[in-house]
């Protein structure tokens, strides 16, 4: 076992743009694409993954810091530790049990293309992790390993339930096809549809506005790099820098900005052959059933309108940290997260005004959620040893991906103490979750027919 977990933990020691390519090119190989085009592919997606990752840091480091400087000249004082996701994985990898998730992971898709019930390979092995830390958070609730691993299975099914629901919005969006994500950060759309079905009603926010419209508007202020140097700008204000700080602060805002859409395209050069050949392989080998590749979520880093939400959310992170009550959260390494982004982006179709709306009234769940997962993520920190603390020192994740869902399926069994609040909370988000899928469903079921019948009216 000792060893089996070592050879796991090497692979996982690569990252993520080293560890899925590896996963895409022998897929690839296996459902009969050239070694070489695999190869290549392969290659493709490292390095799109890697400038990705690159672009992540260096807008973190460039922003993070403001954000620091805006909280220090406020003079607030909060106890816990924003460790960032990095704090959540590396908790979850100390758990004895972690690397049993990638069989149950495999099992469970298995099982589940077969039985009919999804049309998603989830090739994104890597965000294992977020299953663990799930399971660790039931076992010292519940004590129960067992439960653990059945509760992760849950969350493996679900994951997959949201990529294929989600699939053709996201091709529509990236024009990226035969991909999805597997990711759990798309979890948060469940609490952001029914407010996004009402912002749809409200005259004004009713129309289509996302960045492409916001230039017809404005015009070089909406540019990437001028957007970019501006909100870079700002936060140098707001952070009290010198002149010389706050430009390059912005322009280092302005290069990121740039530079993510000629990234993301990497992604579409690698993924597309890849999903032509799984495409042509289960065709072969199912009549008819075309499956689709789910994946992390940076294969959205190309939407412009996802970072300007980012950079948005921020001032009303450090803001609600300092008034919100029942926050003890400081956050910083998690501000650069798309844990709020992202699934406001997706429900909204990439409508900026409804999502900056949304990243405002979704933030504080973070920070509640952050601040309730400090007691449990610190007490497994000092029992696995696995992050150093200081003695009275708490420590969480001020963006856990999919708050809701994360908190009320980890603390589900609390009823069985008593406390019926969590399982109150899941119900609640599982009936969002239902009717979004139905909504996306829908969505997809509609546009084909109109495309079948443009293609009939066209012979």
């Amino acid at each position: 076992m000792q060893v089996l977990t070592n050879v796991v933990n090497f692979f996982l020691g690569l990252g993520a743009p080293i560890f899925v390519p590896i996963i895409m090119i022998v897929g690839s190989i296996l459902v009969g694409m050239k070694i070489k085009d695999a190869i290549s592919s392969g290659i493709t997606l490292g390095v799109a993954f890697t400038g990705m990752n690159l672009l992540i840091s260096f807008m973190k480091d460039s922003i993070t810091p403001a954000a620091q400087a805006i909280m220090t000249s406020t003079g607030i004082s909060l106890p816990i530790v924003d460790g960032g996701w990095s704090t959540m994985a590396t908790i979850s990898w100390a758990w004895p049990y972690a690397f049993l998730m990638f069989p149950l992971l495999i099992a469970v898709n298995v099982v589940m293309i077969l039985l009919n019930k999804t049309n998603t390979i989830n090739a994104d092995l890597w965000n294992v992790w977020l299953k663990i830390f799930t399971a660790v958070a039931v076992v010292s609730i519940t004590h129960s390993v067992i439960l653990a691993f059945v509760i992760a299975a849950v969350q493996i099914i679900l994951e997959l339930k949201s990529s294929d629901a989600h699939q053709h919005r996201i091709e529509k969006l990236t024009g990226i096809p035969g991909v999805s994500v597997t990711h759990a950060t798309l979890f948060f759309g469940a609490i952001l549809y029914p407010i996004a079905l009402v912002l749809r009603k409200i005259p004004g926010l009713n129309r289509e506005f996302d960045t492409d419209m916001l230039k017809d508007k404005v015009g070089i202020f909406a540019e990437n790099h001028v957007m970019g140097f501006i909100l870079g700008c700002l936060f140098g204000i707001l952070a009290k820098y010198s002149l010389a700080q706050i430009l390059t602060t912005g322009i280092k805002a302005a290069a990121a900005m740039t530079l993510f859409p000629v990234v993301a395209k990497y992604f579409m050069q690698a993924l597309s052959p890849i999903s032509e050949a799984v495409s042509a392989f289960m065709n072969k080998k199912f009549e008819g059933k075309t499956l689709i590749v789910g994946l992390d979520w940076p294969i959205l880093g190309g939407c412009n309108e996802i970072w300007l939400a980012i950079l948005w959310s921020i001032p009303f992170m450090l803001i609600y940290s300092m008034v919100l009550p029942g926050n003890e959260i400081l956050p910083f390494a998690g501000l650069m997260s798309a844990s709020l982004a992202l699934p406001a982006f997706l429900v909204t179709r990439g409508n900026l005004l409804q999502m900056s709306i949304l990243c405002v009234i979704g933030a504080p769940v973070f920070l509640w959620v952050g601040t309730a997962f400090a007691p449990f993520m610190t007490e497994l920190a000092i029992a696995t040893g696995s992050i150093d603390l200081q003695a009275g020192e708490l420590i969480s994740n001020s963006l856990i991906n999919g708050p809701v869902f994360t908190y009320s399926i980890s603390h589900l069994f609390m009823f069985l103490k008593g406390n019926f609040m969590p399982l109150i909370i899941f119900a609640v988000w599982l009936a969002g979750f239902v009717l979004y899928y139905r909504d996306l469903m829908r969505e997809a079921r509609e546009d084909a027919a109109l495309e079948a019948g443009n293609a009939k009216a066209g012979q």
